[in-house]
């Protein structure tokens, strides 16, 4: 399978701090593995509830120290009041980050509505609007092109995607999704509503069908059928679920580039393998090969 000549074609790689050193050990293979590919930039997550602030500064900063890739940390509003959060973004800036991704994010008890916290920034794009009196950062959003489950409608969803970008945000990056048309339908309002900043599709090849199943539940992601066909009796077959893997998501980037889509977001869920694969058919080569 190949996608042909596909020239300016971006990527970028999301990745989560590791709670143990085995995790450790796995996530800097996986970063010594995608760094020849040259991402625009690579991000890391916050957890919950932002149970995961002091990993997410650590992998950030080693990643400024020890590596030639551009990280772009996650900050979300939850758990924090303004001056905290202000001062993590500083102390990122100091540090030579200049890219972060402003999240809402999830309450910290699972399952719980969001509360804003106390003193905190409400939602993302108070964030967004406080991150631009701090420093000039480059700033990445999320966008929902199947709705976020909390949001009232798809209308009050792209609004608030709207007030985003307006508040200084240089870029959308999409939930996860299987169904192109979905994001293809989401562009066109996007556009329609005047949004003229990049909306990355968040990409993220299925090597675990159950992981997914839940985390599509909690991000309003629909998942085809055929998906689930697909994956059927695989369950203690890892090595062929990997090859369906690969196979589901080159279609879906076959399809997107084919439309013209020239930048990628993967979620690389701390593997290499399913991602450099994509990354391989969409014509990029690591740069020792080229």
């Amino acid at each position: 399978m190949t996608l042909g000549n596909l020239a300016h074609i971006n990527v970028s790689f999301e990745f989560f701090p590791p709670k143990t050193p085995e995790m450790e050990d796995a996530l800097w293979r996986t970063v010594r593995r995608l760094e020849p590919l040259n991402p625009a930039f690579v991000s890391v997550t916050y957890g919950a509830g932002g149970s995961t602030r002091e990993r997410t500064h650590q992998t950030v900063k080693r990643l400024v120290d020890e590596t030639g890739l551009k990280p772009a940390a996650h900050l979300t509003c939850v758990a924090a009041t303004k001056d905290e959060v202000d001062a993590v973004a500083r102390d990122y800036w100091d540090a030579g980050v200049r890219h972060i991704v402003a999240l809402r994010g999830d309450s910290q008890e699972p399952g719980a509505p969001y509360q804003p916290h106390p003193g905190g920034y409400p939602f993302a794009v108070d964030l967004v609007a406080g991150l631009k009196k701090i420093a000039d950062f480059e700033i990445s959003v999320a966008a929902y092109p199947e709705v976020h489950p909390d949001a009232a409608s798809a209308e009050a969803d792209l609004d608030n995607l709207k007030r985003k970008i307006d508040a200084g945000a240089t870029r959308a990056i999409t939930q996860f999704f299987f169904d192109n048309d979905a994001y293809f339908r989401f562009m066109d309002r996007v556009l329609a509503a005047g949004i003229t900043v990049p909306v990355v599709p968040g990409i993220i090849p299925v090597s675990n069908f159950r992981q997914i199943v839940k985390f599509a539940g909690a991000t309003g992601a629909s998942i085809p059928d055929s998906m689930a066909r697909h994956f059927e009796g695989l369950d203690d077959d890892p090595e062929t679920r990997k090859l369906v893997a690969v196979t589901i998501a080159a279609e879906q980037v076959r399809g997107l580039a084919a439309a013209g889509v020239k930048d990628f977001h993967f979620y690389t869920l701390n593997r290499a393998d399913l991602s450099f694969a994509l990354c391989h058919l969409l014509g990029l080569r690591a740069a020792r090969e080229s």
